[in-house]
């Protein structure tokens, strides 16, 4: 496998405190729709968790990005961070195209999932709202660049990008566009 990894910044700062991520994923909408709602695929990315799929339905994010791809050099300076459980409730809910759900984060952040056929591939748009301090929304943006970055890598086949790696050297970028 080959490895696909970029440092470009992709996620964007659209409004103060809303962060907005796109990725173009290789499709089909359920494949990529598997990814978000199902646990044991969202690990793979992002974190495991239930996800009640209705309308109100709680939610479970429980993080541990040790278990995510790794340079074994760049986690040790990380050890220990990037683990937390973290709950919200589904706010908006269309199979297979958009999931939205609020996120708390010390506060009710809220995270919007859409899926956009394109051919054959699916544009992912992740936009999350509602985030402050500054160093939060920083994080935020190099989270969910990594993450969809992983989640890119393991759908097209190749090795996934480190995730504590291309995250620290996403954080100078995005501090210095932010």
């Amino acid at each position: 496998m080959k490895s696909a990894v970029e440092t470009k910044p992709a996620a964007t700062l659209i409004e103060p405190g809303t962060v907005k991520m796109q990725r173009l994923l290789p499709g089909p909408v359920e494949r990529v729709w598997a990814y978000l709602t199902e646990s044991k695929k969202r690990a793979t990315w992002l974190a495991a968790g239930e996800f009640d799929l209705r309308l109100g339905g709680a939610i479970t994010l429980q993080f541990d990005n040790e278990q995510l791809p790794n340079d074994p050099e760049t986690a040790a300076k990380y050890k220990g961070k990037g683990k937390g459980k973290f709950e919200g409730k589904i706010t908006r809910l269309e199979p297979m195209r958009v999931l939205a759900h609020t996120w708390n984060m010390g506060g009710d952040t809220e995270v919007t999932y859409e899926l956009t056929p394109r051919g054959k591939d699916v544009l992912l748009t992740v936009v999350h709202r509602r985030l402050a301090p500054r160093d939060l929304v920083l994080g935020v943006m190099g989270g969910w660049d990594v993450h969809t970055g992983i989640l890119a890598d393991i759908l097209n086949g190749v090795e996934p990008r480190p995730f504590w790696k291309t995250h620290s050297e996403l954080e100078s970028v995005y501090a210095e566009r932010a």
